[in-house]
């Protein structure tokens, strides 16, 4: 592998001092124009580019935001609104002429926490975007002690020190209740995502206080956003006695594995029971049936947190634009209860 060019190489080939060459490079005054032009036409023609460790000495900003996401890499592939949040970060980040440096480190404990010390440490990013909150999450004061600009997106606890990015899941969850309360559903179970993330925990709360309101009852089942265990947990709960008419799944594709389950059980959809799925996708529309569910815009919702980090960055204020309404998307998995 060839060595990096550096400013020495320029300047030798040049017979340039450094001095004029990093003058040049950096557009400060001290070189004619034409000595300018000398020097940035062999660095394109070298494929020179500024070191990290320089940029970090130098205060220079890198034109680059992190983000660090602590999912299997196998599971995260599978997840449609992953995908369209990231596809919306990076229409943002195009349009601002940053980078988006993306690291999957898996779910050991303490991965995730190495990169930030490690991008810090080497001047690789100007902010990073933190996903999957948990209560009392080290990231935080982490962050906060390296001095990198951060943005929660997600979820964010009380009184949080970092700008935030969070949905109105409270309407969602108002939506949701309220679809399956008119068509007559009273026993509700809520498949959820791993318990500790906080945004897991605010929509249960949320799923629970709206059923409440509507006289509802609302079982809890503790999911990992995975088909095969939203397959296992809705077929055991099938095949006992008077469970509950309808499921909300907190992705899409637990919300596929819910209408699978049902399929090999026998058990029809939405004649029997009935499936929503917390996020929609082209998995939900093409489901058999296709699968009730919300449009968050994703993509949007990417857009929003990138934006955030970049006006964190600046040191610009949030600019207080409320987040688009989410919208039930009301597909043939939904129907009334059973009697």
């Amino acid at each position: 592998m060839a060595a990096r060019v550096t400013i020495g190489d320029l300047a030798q080939r040049l017979g340039l001092s450094k001095a004029s060459v990093s003058y040049a490079l950096n557009g400060q005054p001290g070189v004619s124009a034409q000595t300018r032009a000398r020097v940035l036409a062999l660095a394109r023609e070298l494929q020179w580019y500024p070191s990290s460790s320089a940029r970090v000495l130098s205060g220079a900003r890198t034109g680059v935001v992190g983000l660090v996401l602590s999912r299997d890499p196998d599971l995260l592939g599978t997840e449609p609104y992953y995908m369209l949040v990231l596809s919306g970060i990076e229409s943002a980040l195009i349009d601002a002429e940053y980078g988006l440096l993306l690291r999957m480190v898996g779910t050991e404990p303490g991965r995730d926490l190495a990169v930030y010390e490690r991008w810090a440490g080497e001047g690789r990013v100007d902010g990073v975007m933190l996903f999957d909150q948990r209560r009392d999450d080290p990231r935080i004061p982490l962050v906060r002690h390296l001095g990198l600009p951060a943005v929660l997106n997600g979820a964010a606890e009380p009184g949080s020190v970092l700008r935030a990015v969070v949905p109105d899941e409270r309407g969602d969850a108002d939506q949701v209740v309220e679809h399956l309360r008119g068509l007559g559903h009273r026993r509700v179970a809520h498949l959820t995502g791993p318990s500790g993330l906080l945004h897991e925990e605010r929509r249960d709360a949320l799923v629970r206080a709206a059923a409440a309101r509507a006289g509802m009852v609302v079982e809890t089942v503790e999911g990992d956003y995975t088909m095969a265990t939203a397959h296992r947990l809705v077929a055991d709960r099938l095949r006992g006695p008077a469970g509950p008419t309808a499921w909300i799944a907190s992705n899409d594709v637990m919300a596929l594995g819910a209408v699978r389950a049902a399929a090999q059980e026998g058990v029809d959809v939405p004649g029997r029971v009935s499936v929503v799925s917390w996020d929609d996708s082209l998995l939900c529309e093409i489901g058999a049936p296709p699968v009730t569910a919300l449009d968050r815009h994703p993509r949007d919702f990417g857009r929003r947190c990138a934006r955030a980090l970049l006006q964190e960055i600046a040191g610009v204020p949030d600019d207080g634009a409320p987040p688009p309404a989410s919208r039930l998307r009301v597909r043939a998995s939904t129907g009334p209860a059973a009697a």
